[in-house]
């Protein structure tokens, strides 16, 4: 069974539905109309292009335009996750970046060759859909766990001194917070995996069953994917605190200035 395909006309109909949430945002004098319209027209041309784009990497499988293109997403992921905590890209472009690209690596290929068996682990069928799932997932929680983080360390130095000065090290002391940010940034996630086809159909599972996969392939693939997104944002945010903390301390243990100095306007 193949799945239905969207006319160009059907789908300009289905985008009409955004009339609705435009309105209540226009009647509600939100300021969040001008950004709502810009982010939709975006979407739609950035996921025009790179369905163009994926089709040429699917015909041409190639495994080192593959990889191009993942380190391509790295690349941007990194530099979306530093705009969005606003810190340094000198301290924290390297751990963010190496994080992305070994937790990726890790877990996508674990799962492709490991898991599923593929022999070419590299085939743009498999490759490019799950580094994309992870990167996404990844890019989220390590936004949030970030901010958490050095939010935290900038708010409660006397604490993280404290620690030191009490013989703690280094990684004790700054476990209290590493900890924070892992609250903070998982307890959504896991509070979806436990409701996971009881409150919410994913879309993975949803794309395959449409796709005519069946419903119990397409639920062994669902489980996967949360399990390899769960441990690849986890992977991929204690390498980049730890490649990261390296950087941000002084010899003395004192929190440097990580945190991009926003412009008083006079």
């Amino acid at each position: 069974m193949e799945t239905i395909d969207i006319s160009y006309l059907s789908l300009g109909i289905g985008l009409l539905l955004l009339l609705i949430p435009l309105f209540y945002i226009w009647k509600f004098k939100t300021g969040l109309l001008h950004a709502t319209v810009i982010g939709t027209v975006r979407m739609i041309v950035q996921l025009f292009f790179i369905g163009v784009y994926l089709n040429y990497l699917f015909l041409w499988d190639n495994p080192w335009i593959n990889f191009l293109w993942v380190i391509v997403m790295i690349f941007v992921a990194s530099q979306t996750a530093l705009a969005r905590t606003q810190l340094k890209r000198k301290i924290l472009l390297l751990p963010i970046s190496a994080g992305f690209l070994c937790s990726v690596v890790c877990v996508g290929l674990f799962f492709i060759g490991i898991v599923l068996q593929i022999e070419k682990v590299f085939s743009a069928r498999y490759f490019i859909p799950i580094f994309g799932i992870l990167m996404g997932n990844m890019l989220s929680s390590n936004v949030i766990a970030l901010n958490a983080y050095y939010s935290g360390l900038k708010r409660e130095q006397q604490l993280y001194r404290y620690l030191l000065g009490n013989g703690a090290t280094r990684a004790e002391a700054q476990a209290p917070f590493i900890r924070q940010a892992i609250i903070k940034a998982f307890s959504p996630l896991i509070a979806n995996i436990s409701v996971m086809g009881l409150v919410a159909f994913p879309g993975t599972m949803i794309g395959q069953i449409l796709g005519g996969s069946s419903p119990n392939v397409a639920i062994k693939y669902q489980m996967m994917i949360m399990v390899i997104t769960f441990t690849a944002s986890m992977l991929s945010l204690m390498i980049t605190i730890s490649l990261a903390s390296q950087k941000s301390f002084d010899a003395y243990g004192k929190l440097l200035s990580v945190m991009v100095e926003k412009k008083e306007h006079k």
